[in-house]
């Protein structure tokens, strides 16, 4: 059933010259490969998509939308899916869809007019299936929020990056070196469909960042200038009324700031309705600095040494008695990475892109301990949409692919790119195959497929939870015990299956099994012992 959106945001005025941008088709030049006069997309041979766009920013939307039409409509159909698999009820999808559509009401008028036009350039060319959920050009401007709704939905735990940052003594050639983590993850299909965007604006500087189709905000990126951008949300209330997306302020700081004092008054312009820290790298300052950005408030941080780590807490004093934040470092697993990063760094004081990625695979706890695979504490929670490192001074960058950050780092230099790819007309390789960074030996049938598996036993759990329709036989649930013994959340879902089983007493013994393994946050030791005080008064 359809249930129309009632809110109307009104495109932004196009003139008639640009508006024929929309006449342009796109040509097939060969397999996994598109061309729209001087702009591309294709499949590289690592499995990526590399698209390269240039022009006005309707011009830049309608030639994104079309050369992304059918990966964008994948993406779209991945995005939905997962959120209708995190929210069942129909009732309060119904519900959560008229409180985006009521609470973003104004949210065009948070987004510079340069992005709100490309937007809607790219909206011509969206699937219509989805139109139930609104207009296309209201859906775009919301999904770029997205990132923003995962902060509001925290308890999914959708957003949980880390990055860190080394440069002079700390780095092995004394030059800048960035790495970070984006765990976002809507859903593995979410992440099928990688876009490396290579973007060169009629105003601005040009800029790489890594994307999906249908997105044209930044969430990692680097501009011509050596100026690099990481997210890392932070805690934050619900908000409570529509304002600029952190990934919206991300593109306009990859997009005109050449320094970090320069993307701070980009930062400090926009308001922004949830809190987040921005990981700037800088060729012209030689160093990295954190812009930390809540709602009300706006902070430089500068390390006292040449090193910083950032998770998903604040770090300057402007914040260190902000309520949000102090519960946060108290309550979340963030503190707990960051201190696991400093841990690697001081074993590894001459880091170098192989040393960064290997701390970004890290899986372990504090003092190597072993906290199970995919717990939030550890630095690589196998969740990643991607890894990235960045060396701004040579404008070189790293990008991990599938899955997530196990799979080999690719590399470009970002000048070399930028000079080749104006007109691209055959698919030639952009890579420096020389650089790139050996996949992760984890990636072997004892490693990441056994974790694979216990993945399938586990949604299988929560389905039996949930409906008590397809139970596991004996054997399964040992082989998932066995795959994962030291993650909390092996016992919490034995503990589950039992319940909804009947069987208290073996619910008791896993859930008080569960609470003896490092449990990622606090929210969820609560919701254990809840289960267990459950199951005991049976």
């Amino acid at each position: 059933m359809a249930y129309n959106i009632a809110v109307r945001i009104d495109p932004p005025e196009i003139s008639d010259r640009d508006m024929e941008a929309l006449e342009w088709k796109r040509e097939q030049l060969g397999e996994d490969f598109y061309v729209m006069g001087n702009n591309w997309l294709k499949k590289n041979e690592a499995g990526y998509w590399e698209m390269y766009v240039e022009g006005a920013p309707f011009e830049r939307g309608v030639v994104n939308g079309k050369l992304c039409k059918e990966l964008e409509a994948k993406q779209e159909k991945a995005f939905v899916e997962e959120i209708q698999k995190m929210i069942p009820s129909p009732f309060y999808l119904r519900f959560l869809k008229y409180f985006i559509a009521w609470f973003n009401r104004n949210i065009d008028q948070h987004i510079p007019l340069e992005y709100q036009q490309e937007i809607y350039g790219a909206s011509f060319s969206a699937d219509p299936t989805y139109n139930f959920i609104g207009p296309a050009y209201h859906r775009k401007l919301n999904y770029h929020g997205a990132h923003d709704i995962g902060h509001a939905l925290q308890n999914m735990n959708l957003v949980a990056c880390t990055s860190l940052a080394s440069w002079g003594s700390k780095s092995a050639d004394g030059q800048l070196i960035i790495g970070r983590n984006f765990d976002f993850y809507v859903g593995d299909k979410f992440a099928e469909q990688k876009l490396l965007c290579f973007v060169n604006p009629d105003d601005g500087y040009k800029l790489m960042m890594v994307s999906w189709p249908g997105m044209i905000g930044v969430v990692s990126g680097m501009n011509e200038m050596g100026l690099s951008l990481t997210l890392n949300a932070a805690k934050s209330d619900i908000p409570t009324a529509a304002a600029t997306p952190v990934a919206i302020v991300a593109r306009k700081i990859l997009q005109y700031a050449k320094n970090i004092q320069e993307a701070y008054e980009i930062a400090q312009a926009h308001q922004t309705f949830v809190a987040e820290s921005f990981l700037i790298g800088s060729k012209e300052d030689g160093q990295a600095a954190i812009i930390e950005k809540s709602p009300n408030r706006i902070a430089l941080y500068y390390a006292e040494d040449e090193q910083v780590v950032c998770t998903n807490h604040f770090q300057t004093a402007a914040f260190s008695k902000d309520p949000l934040n102090v519960q946060h470092i108290k309550e979340s697993p963030s503190r707990y990475r960051q201190k696991r990063v400093l841990e690697l760094l001081e074993r590894n004081e001459d880091m170098d892109p192989t040393k960064v990625a290997a701390i970004l695979r890290d899986k372990a706890g504090l003092h190597d301990k072993d906290i199970g695979l995919g717990n939030e504490k550890a630095i690589n929670q196998l969740i990643a949409h991607h890894a990235i490192i960045f060396k701004p001074e040579d404008k070189i960058v790293w990008v991990s692919t599938d899955p997530h950050q196990l799979g080999k780092f690719i590399a470009y230099d970002l000048d070399e790119v930028f000079a080749q790819a104006p007109g691209l007309r055959e698919k030639r390789s952009l890579l420096l195959d020389s650089l790139s960074i050996p996949a992760d030996t984890f990636l072997t049938p004892k490693g990441f497929q056994r974790y694979e598996r216990f993945k399938t036993l586990r949604d299988r759990i929560k389905v039996y939870v949930a409906d008590q329709h397809s139970p596991l036989n004996e054997d399964e649930l040992k082989e998932l015990e066995r795959i994962n013994p030291h993650y909390y959340y092996t016992y919490w879902l034995l503990g589950d299956y039992a319940q909804a089983s009947g069987a208290f007493e073996k619910a008791i013994s896993f859930y008080r099994q569960a609470l003896t393994k490092e449990i990622a946050n606090e929210f969820e030791r609560r919701s254990i012992q809840a289960s267990l005080l459950s199951c005991e008064k049976k």
